[in-house]
């Protein structure tokens, strides 16, 4: 049986840093890419204040500095944010209130690219909680 999106959100797999061989994704070779786990991304999103709106690269880049690395892994970072997204979207279809949900809406704007993965009503679902905080 597949895993639900709630079963990938509570893989208890950690983030890792890892010294890149290659340059990749702005960083260099030689220096440290963090390797984030779906709860760092999970737990990241979740202290995003009410209200407020940040970015995908401005995540990554605060999450790199936490971690002591020179990047933040932006396929790994976008694979979990999707698993967070569709995991709230599946809390919420199941009834669990607004306030107990990973608010996604808080990172996911019109121009992220997981936004255009999730289904139609997952995406109506992201923009009507974006507007109703003003974001």
């Amino acid at each position: 049986m597949a895993k639900s999106w709630n079963d990938k959100r509570t893989d208890p797999a950690p983030h890792q840093v890892k010294v890149m061989d290659v340059t990749r994704a702005g960083v260099e070779k030689g220096g440290r890419m963090l390797l984030p786990s779906v709860r760092l991304i999970d737990d990241f999103i979740r202290a995003v204040p009410t209200g407020r709106s940040i970015g995908n690269a401005e995540m990554r880049a605060a999450l790199a500095k936490r971690h002591k690395a020179d990047g933040c892994c932006p396929v790994y970072t976008g694979y979990h944010l999707r698993t967070c997204a569709e995991a709230a979207i599946e809390d919420h279809e199941r009834g669990v209130p607004v306030a107990k949900l990973t608010p996604v809406w808080r990172v996911l704007d019109d121009n992220a690219p997981t936004l255009k993965k999730l289904s139609a009503r997952g995406r109506a679902f992201i923009e009507a909680q974006r507007k109703k905080e003003g974001l």
